[in-house]
């Protein structure tokens, strides 16, 4: 939905992800004037970039933002582009007002009370409050030695691997062994050597217990929604399971997909693991995980120690700024589609008392 093209807004929403329209949706429900920044062409891209054969962590049933259940059978696991669809329905249901290709590459606090966005793609607005929803995924963790790799050696982050098509024939190594490290070797396994380089120890569990979806019990029991300081949210952040779903390191290799130990450098040309073992890969496929980008945010005390942002629930020290979507934000659901309408709720419910506190 195109918007009015005006200068001054209640409150700017970066972001036009699941969190980004979570938050634009009660705004909007509340009569406040917003505009929602996102940079894809469509929204819903951000989930349409990633790799081939993505499937959400979560079941349907458990993948549809609050007012707009997802179709199909609820207990089936959506993929990426299918739920980017899901996005881009559920704006146009709610007339949320998008701007895409709109990329934010500043957000200043100007004379105590307003925020003033720039970027490209939009002409630059002020706001009363600002909501960021941009995620915590943003650039690709790569180890120190990634620069030693030859020159000839085809290097991508796992976002970038789509099918694998363009790769160069040859081995494929892939440095990290989470769920996207996981799915991609098992994707390219059927058309090429794969070596799958480990990290710690990984915690999995079972998609099903007696008969019922594993996100069932995690609901049911609170587990999932455990706050993120509490002795149960720490010991879940700590262990850090994910679903099995046939990602068991068994299971790739009976594949076929080569288990080595943590990669520890690059010498000679091949790079090294911790068993004292090499290859040379002809491409090299970044599943490490991926770090914020926060360099947007030109509010000095909006960030803290290594340039972490400061929160308390998604709540900024700085007053009308606010976060969404972040992973632990309040508790383990906050990182998954099934928790950020809740954690929405949260932050709209202080800014609508904010603002309606400052108009007296």
């Amino acid at each position: 939905m195109a918007e009015n093209r005006q200068s001054h807004y209640d409150a700017v929403i970066v972001g036009g992800g699941q969190a980004g329209l979570a938050a634009a949706r009660l705004l909007k429900d509340a009569g406040l004037e917003i505009i929602v920044l996102d940079a894809g062409e469509r929204t819903g891209d951000s989930w349409r970039r990633r790799y081939h054969g993505l499937t959400l962590f979560t079941p349907r049933g458990y993948s549809g933002l609050a007012g707009m259940r997802m179709g199909g059978d609820p207990a089936h696991y959506p993929d990426k582009d299918e739920f980017a669809d899901y996005l881009e329905a559920y704006a146009e249901h709610f007339r949320l007002p998008v701007r895409h290709g709109a990329t934010v590459l500043s957000v200043i606090r100007k004379d105590g009370n307003q925020f003033v966005v720039a970027g490209t793609g939009f002409d630059t607005v002020a706001a009363a409050a600002v909501v960021v929803a941009t995620g915590a995924f943003r650039d690709p963790i790569v180890p120190c030695w990634a620069s030693e790799l030859p020159p000839e050696v085809h290097a991508l982050s796992a976002e970038a691997f789509g099918d694998g098509s363009h790769l160069p024939p040859g081995p494929l190594l892939v440095v990290g062994d989470g769920a996207s490290g996981r799915d991609i070797a098992m994707l390219a396994r059927p058309k090429r050597d794969v070596v799958l380089a480990t990290g710690r120890p990984r915690r999995l569990l079972p998609d099903r217990i007696l008969g019922r979806s594993l996100w069932w019990w995690l609901d049911v029991t609170g587990l999932v929604r455990a706050p993120t300081k509490s002795l149960r949210g720490q010991l879940m952040r700590r262990s850090d399971p994910f679903p099995d779903r046939g990602r068991r390191l068994s299971e790739l290799a009976a594949g076929g997909v080569q288990i080595k130990p943590r990669a520890t450098g690059v010498a000679a040309g091949a790079v090294n693991f911790a068993d004292g073992s090499s290859m040379q890969p002809a491409a090299v496929v970044w599943a490490i995980g991926y770090r914020p980008d926060w360099s947007f945010l030109d509010i000095g005390t909006a960030l803290g120690e290594n340039n972490i942002v400061r929160h308390d629930n998604g709540i900024s020290p700085v007053k009308g700024l606010y976060f969404l979507g972040l992973p632990w934000q309040r508790n383990r659901a906050s990182g998954l589609v099934m928790g950020v309408s809740i954690d929405a709720d949260v932050i709209v419910n202080r800014l609508l008392r904010e603002h309606l506190a400052s108009d007296r």
